[in-house]
């Protein structure tokens, strides 16, 4: 069995990232739900991104999304996060809700329009210069509603060429993580539609140039374990977008829905042997929280995703291996599943008590009265947050 020490040193080095976008307004697109208490600045979403590291101990970074958390001086904000004990991490360009990239962004057919698209990600790079961060997040909403549209050879052309141009802009130590989506906004063809499709353009790209896998981004019933070992395995794994999902990408708690295929995710990091201080496989939540409490709700997924990472790690490789190799069937399944129904939370207990936690940071943030404070404080501004 796996040795507790180093179950504990691998759990107490994990960082799970949150996301800007998560503590303001959102909704479904009909409606964005208001909720008191939410932040008004970049500098406010940093607070409680701060809060939430100081309650779980393991989320020191928050993500960022441009225009959304755009500020003045980007060095000073990431200064005042540095100050609040976190630090800015991803850097999200938003090219898909402009007007102009109605008919896509670097996909689009108009010259000016792309150009627009790529400024904008360019000058994302500058933001992570000045924050010092490592990762451009790149998600793009270009597609086609319909056949004959466009032609879907030249739109990967106009892609290929768009990616290049900030791949090339990047410095030593940065990379950019290429997300895809099965669909939404575009129904009939996508232009990044697929693990596969994204995988090839980074590949073509360089090393610097790596898969971003969004839990939610899927057809129902696809093996995502299967794509994490895939590019694991080729070194093109950046990261995830962790989130649950009932149909499709419904930004849930992660965990939420199938708790056990975050488990077996998990196990495929583990197996591989990128679970530690040095990975550089990024584990950010990407998740918007419409009816539930911002603070809470990250607390939780934060929670969930080391809960899955310990039932991970306390999985019997040598007896598993073994089993495999025998081909006993049964005995191999049963050491995974005996693994996910170990309680973990004891394990979990313990061990924010020897960071100098609370070992319930669900009870411990409802009993701060932090909730309360940022209610009465900010009153008055606009609230983040995006319109549908």
């Amino acid at each position: 069995m796996p040795d507790l020490a180093t179950v504990k040193a691998a759990l107490r080095a994990q960082h799970i990232e949150t996301p800007s976008w998560a503590f303001g307004n959102s909704g479904t697109r009909f409606k964005v739900f208001a909720q008191e208490g939410v932040p008004r600045t970049a500098y406010e979403k940093a607070e409680d991104a701060a809060t939430v590291h100081r309650f779980t101990g393991v989320a020191p970074s928050m993500a960022v999304h441009i225009p959304w958390d755009a500020v003045a001086d980007y060095a000073d904000l990431a200064a005042y996060a540095d100050s609040l004990g976190i630090a800015i991490g991803a850097v999200n360009p938003n090219v898909f809700q402009d007007d102009d990239y109605r008919l896509g962004s670097l996909c689009n057919p108009e010259p000016a329009v792309r150009r627009k698209a790529l400024d904008h990600m360019l000058e994302c790079v500058d933001i992570m210069d000045a924050t010092g961060s490592r990762d451009l997040s790149v998600w793009l909403a270009d597609g086609l509603n319909y056949p004959g549209q466009d032609s879907i050879a030249a739109r990967q052309d106009r892609l290929e060429a768009g990616l290049r141009t900030v791949y090339d802009r990047l410095g030593p130590t940065q990379r950019m993580l290429v997300e895809y989506k099965l669909f939404e906004p575009a129904f009939y063809a996508t232009d990044l539609p697929d693990w596969g499709t994204s995988y090839a353009h980074c590949v073509d790209l360089g090393p610097k140039a790596q898969v971003l896998v969004d839990t939610g981004h899927h057809a129902p019933g696809t093996n995502i374990e299967f794509i994490v070992a895939f590019l694991l395995r080729r070194s093109k794994l950046g990261g995830f977008h962790f989130n649950s999902r009932f149909y499709a990408d419904d930004d849930l708690m992660v965990g939420a829905a199938d708790p056990y295929q975050l488990f077996r995710i998990m196990a495929e990091i583990v197996f591989a042997g990128t679970l530690g201080e040095n990975s550089r496989v990024a584990f950010m939540l990407d998740q918007c929280h419409n009816i539930e409490p911002k603070i809470p709700a990250l607390i939780r997924s934060v929670m969930n995703v080391q809960e899955a990472t310990a039932k991970a790690l306390l999985i019997d490789t040598e007896a598993l291996g073994r089993a495999q190799r025998d081909g006993d069937v049964l005995s191999a399944n049963a050491i995974l599943a005996d693994a996910f129904a170990t309680d973990v939370r004891p394990l979990l207990a313990e061990l924010r008590e020897e960071m100098g936690l609370d070992p319930d940071p669900m009870a411990a943030y409802e009993r701060s009265g932090h909730a309360a404070k940022i209610r009465a404080h900010r009153v008055g501004g606009t609230a983040a947050g995006w319109g549908a």
